[in-house]
């Protein structure tokens, strides 16, 4: 943050969550859960440039952190781009999975002045775009 400050730049944070992994887990079982999320993981690190960091925040929830972002039509163009990614088929254990991933995005400053008000932000956003994939009006 103290960087971003110095070279007037955005921080993007995208909050992650995969879709529907309970019902992997509950079909399949823990162990093809956890082969799931690492390739999840696999894919979304591929998906990110280097520079960009991303964690396993808990569960089946990721944090992205993107550093000197211009605007927000690049962090559209990367959360697309990791959504496509994301969202191909996954080949567990000769089981094919079909799950998706709902992202939230907001941008330090102006979402957030520390780490803790940035993720609290990202994960609401990403809850609405949960909520609005549940329930499309």
């Amino acid at each position: 943050m103290v960087q971003s400050d110095r070279q007037h730049k955005q921080i993007a944070l995208l909050f992650i969550d995969l879709d529907k992994f309970k019902g992997v887990n509950d079909k399949l079982g823990h162990e093809a859960g956890d082969k799931l999320l690492q390739q999840f993981a696999e894919r979304l690190i591929n998906s990110i440039r280097y520079g960009d960091t991303a964690c396993r925040y808990g569960g089946d929830e990721f944090v992205i952190m993107l550093p000197e972002i211009d605007d927000m039509e690049d962090v559209a163009a990367v959360t697309k781009k990791i959504c496509d990614q994301l969202s191909m088929p996954y080949l567990v254990n000769g089981a094919v999975i079909e799950v998706s991933a709902s992202i939230g995005t907001t941008v330090y400053p102006a979402g957030g002045r520390n780490c803790c008000e940035l993720i609290k932000h990202a994960d609401i956003a990403m809850y609405l775009v949960k909520t609005r994939k549940n329930h499309p009006h």
